[in-house]
C-alpha cells in the first residue's frame, strides 16, 4: 500500500506564479519554481550555485504537447543564466538541488539520464532532448539512493503543475484482493480495469484514471462528426489529426498513443463523432456498464467508516 508524502511549498513572494520552493518532508532534497522572467532573481537563492538537475517548460498551448528540456550543471543558475537562456521556447524553470554537499557531477548525470528516459516513456511533453544522455557509473547504494531522489522529483514535478514524469496510466499499487480474484465483478475503482466502446465498426479501449479518462494507442474514431458532436470534442480531433496522433487507416482513425481527456463521454464523442453517454458507452469485457462500476465503488465507499489525516 504507497505511503503518503508531505510536501511544503514556500511562496516567496505570496503569488503562485512566482518564485516558489518546494521540499518533501524528511528529503535532502529541495526545488525551486521561476517564471523566465526572473530568472534574474535566482542569483539570490543559494539553493541554485550547487549540482543539480533542472526541467525548462513551455506553457500548454491548446491540446498540442507543450515542450520541455531536462538537463544538469555543476551550478545551476549559472548554466540557466548562460547556455539555456538562449532556448526560446521556455517560459518556466524547475531545478532541483540537495541541502546538503553529497550530490556530485556523477549524480546528476545520472539523474538526468533516468529522468529524460522517465520523461519519454510518459511521453506527456514533447522533449527537446534528442537522445538519452549516457548514465554515469554510480556504486549501487548511489543509485538506491537516487531512485529515491527521483521519486521525490516525479511527486513534486507534479504537486507543481508539471507530470512530465507521470505516466498517463499508473498501474495498481496494491495486488487485487482475494475477492476481486474470486469474482470477477465483485465491486471494482473504475481504473483498475480496461473499458470497451464498440460502435459502427469502430472499437476503441480506455480506462478511467484520478486526471480523467485514458483512451488507449491503437482505439478507432470516426472520420466524420455529427452535428450533435461537442465543438470542444471536434476540434480536439481535429488537432490530434494534425499532429499525426490520429491517423487515417481505411474507413477509420486510429489513435498513435495514448490519450488523456476529461471525461468517459468526450472520449466516446472523439470515437464515434455523435453524442454519446460516457458512463453508458463504455462496458467492461463482461458486459457492466462504466457507470454500474462507479455507482458499485460510490456504495462501497460510503459503508466504509470516515478517515482523518
Amino acid at each position: 500500500m504507497p505511503i503518503g508524502k508531505s510536501i511544503r511549498i514556500y511562496l516567496a513572494d505570496a503569488t503562485v506564479s512566482g518564485i516558489r520552493y518546494a521540499e518533501v518532508v524528511n528529503w535532502t532534497g529541495h526545488a525551486l519554481a521561476c517564471p523566465r522572467s526572473r530568472l534574474g532573481e535566482l542569483a539570490g537563492w543559494p539553493e541554485t550555485s550547487k549540482p543539480g538537475v533542472y526541467f525548462l517548460f513551455e506553457s500548454r498551448l491548446g491540446d498540442s504537447k507543450p515542450l520541455a528540456y531536462i538537463g544538469e550543471s555543476e551550478n545551476v543558475v549559472d548554466r540557466l543564466t548562460s547556455h539555456d537562456r538562449g532556448k526560446d521556447f521556455w517560459n518556466e524553470v524547475v531545478l532541483f538541488t540537495s541541502k546538503d554537499e553529497n550530490l556530485t557531477k556523477a549524480h546528476v548525470k545520472f539523474l538526468e539520464a533516468t529522468l529524460v528516459e522517465m520523461a519519454k516513456a510518459a511521453d506527456r511533453y514533447d522533449l527537446q532532448n534528442g537522445n538519452t544522455p549516457p548514465e554515469s557509473s554510480l556504486p549501487r547504494a548511489d543509485r538506491d539512493a537516487m531512485a529515491e531522489f527521483t521519486e521525490n522529483i516525479r511527486m513534486v514535478l507534479g504537486t507543481l503543475g508539471y507530470p512530465v514524469l507521470e505516466s498517463l496510466i499508473r498501474q495498481r499499487a496494491d495486488p487485487l484482493l482475494p475477492e476481486e480474484v474470486a469474482n470477477p465483478r465483485s465491486p471494482q475503482k473504475p481504473g483498475t480495469v480496461e473499458l470497451i466502446f464498440k460502435v459502427n465498426n469502430l472499437m476503441a479501449r480506455g480506462v478511467v484514471t484520478d486526471e480523467g479518462f485514458v483512451l488507449k494507442k491503437g482505439s478507432h474514431a470516426s472520420h466524420t462528426n455529427s452535428e450533435s458532436a461537442a465543438a470542444r470534442v471536434v476540434k480536439v480531433k481535429e488537432q490530434l489529426i494534425a499532429d499525426g496522433r490520429l491517423k487515417a487507416e481505411g474507413d477509420h482513425l486510429v489513435l498513435q498513443e495514448d490519450f488523456l481527456v476529461s471525461s468517459s463521454s468526450y472520449a466516446a464523442v472523439l470515437v464515434a463523432g455523435t453524442s454519446r453517454s460516457g458512463p453508458q458507452s463504455w462496458l467492461t469485457a463482461d458486459g457492466r456498464t462504466l457507470k454500474s462500476i462507479e455507482d458499485a465503488a460510490v456504495g462501497e465507499a460510503s459503508m466504509r467508516p470516515s478517515q482523518t489525516p
